[in-house]
């Protein structure tokens, strides 16, 4: 585990001058992520606005990310569904406090294909695809013996067969226009570096920024 009190000393030494591209940067960060977080390192901040432009933020798990965007999947009925939905933006932060970085990321978003939908919720453990169909995400919810009547009817409804996708239940891919990387620095002179382009076929622009 990585002392946070003296970061490793390669983490406080790059200035970023032969960065070029940002998915590549942030490939490279994830899996420095994965080997150093305790627990979910694709775990990451999610914001929306409700339609009166208040925010509401709150964790999700990463499922893929390549030149097309960063993908999580949510009940579409839910309070970050209908926000996603509504205004089609949203803005991302990951923290590896383990490391001391950070990443921000800002874009609309655009729902992924069925196919890539199904095959990802087929990849999920079946108590996992029963609570997408028992959940009434963001809803009031009585008691937890409710939701666990929920569960149990339809885990007998589907039985040991095949339990499809609800067409509530998708992903959405977060398309950036910003990304920005932090990194600690002592005296809290941090490093920060960040991406802009106009829209998703524009090439990046990189500038740094005062910390």
């Amino acid at each position: 585990m990585t002392d946070l009190k003296h970061p490793p000393e390669e983490l406080t030494k790059g200035d970023f001058a032969e960065v070029k591209k940002p998915f590549d940067l942030f490939s490279e960060w994830f899996e420095d992520a994965k080997a150093s977080e305790p627990n979910d390192p694709n775990a990451v901040a999610l914001a929306t606005a409700d339609e009166t432009g208040l925010p509401n933020v709150r964790m999700v798990l990463l499922k893929e990310v390549d030149e097309r965007g960063f993908v999580f999947y949510t009940n579409f009925e839910s309070a970050k569904g209908i926000e996603l939905l509504s205004s089609g933006k949203a803005a991302m932060c990951f923290h590896w406090k383990s490391l001391r970085r950070q990443v921000r990321i800002r874009g609309a978003v655009q729902q992924v294909s069925s196919e890539e939908a199904d095959s990802y919720y087929q990849s999920r453990p079946r108590g996992s695809r029963i609570g997408a169909w028992a959940s009434k995400q963001s809803r009031p919810l009585e008691s937890r013996f409710a939701l666990e009547k929920e569960v149990a009817k339809f885990t007998a409804k589907f039985g040991i067969g095949d339990i499809p996708r609800p067409d509530y239940w998708s992903g959405m891919r977060l398309v950036p226009t910003s990304i920005e990387f932090w990194h600690d620095r002592p005296f809290r002179l941090h490093d920060r570096i960040v991406f802009k382009r106009e829209a998703p076929d524009q090439p990046w622009e990189k500038d740094r920024l005062y910390p």
